[in-house]
């Protein structure tokens, strides 16, 4: 088994060495964070270690690395620390689910988390490190580009591409050859039809809470 180390003590990391651990060929031997936030000495009865250094206790020609951290700052964050490994010399590993539904007949770039019941289809391409949360639907010859975040239940239509940095909320929709620019925030239900520019926000009407209790109303 390939040995691997995760950034992050967070509860990503947790879920990350988790899957790792019963759905995959590698072992996760550490984890690491900056030296100014470490809290504790171990986690997931693993040794924390100080990111400032590491390479000279794990060496890049013996172990890989994952960065296991969230969408924070339109993904700037994770983004940051993938580069950082990067100039290190590490290699990276990307974790697809068992349960997924892998149909594209490319492999996923780089630190790539891609969670149980995703339906990926024939001729998508996915850039480095994206997560994929539970549930999603990637449809045919679309393109997810670097550094992205999908939640759950999120529908990409065909030929669409989601451009870098860009957070897609839950049970949102993107349409048939829809262009999502950079930087973009879709939120949680949302319905884009039309393409998107960079640094752009789209939130769904939200639900209107009734003058009546739910006695009131017949089921």
């Amino acid at each position: 088994m390939e040995k691997i180390i995760i950034f992050g003590t967070g509860d990503i990391a947790q879920i990350a060495h988790y899957y790792f651990n019963i759905d995959s060929n590698y072992k996760v031997v550490a984890f690491t964070v900056n030296k100014d936030f470490i809290t504790n000495t171990t986690f997931c009865d693993k040794p924390v270690v100080a990111w400032e250094g590491i390479e000279k206790q794990y060496p890049v020609n013996e172990y890989k690395i994952f960065i296991a951290l969230s969408y924070a700052k339109l993904n700037k964050v994770r983004e940051g620390k993938y580069n950082e490994a990067k100039s290190k010399g590490y290699g990276f590993v990307s974790y697809i689910s068992s349960k997924c539904t892998y149909l594209a007949q490319d492999k996923p770039g780089d630190n790539c988390f891609i969670f149980e019941d995703n339906t990926i289809q024939p001729f998508v391409k996915i850039g480095n490190n994206v997560t994929f949360w539970s549930g999603n639907h990637i449809g045919h010859h679309s393109v997810i580009c670097d550094h992205n975040f999908i939640s759950s239940h999120v529908v990409v239509s065909g030929h669409c591409v989601i451009n870098s940095n860009s957070f897609i909320g839950v049970n949102s929709t993107i349409g048939h050859n829809v262009e999502i620019g950079k930087e973009n925030i879709i939120g949680a239900g949302s319905i884009i039809t039309k393409n998107t520019g960079s640094g752009e926000v789209y939130v769904p009407a939200r639900s209107v809470k009734l003058d009546k209790s739910s006695s009131e109303i017949n089921l």
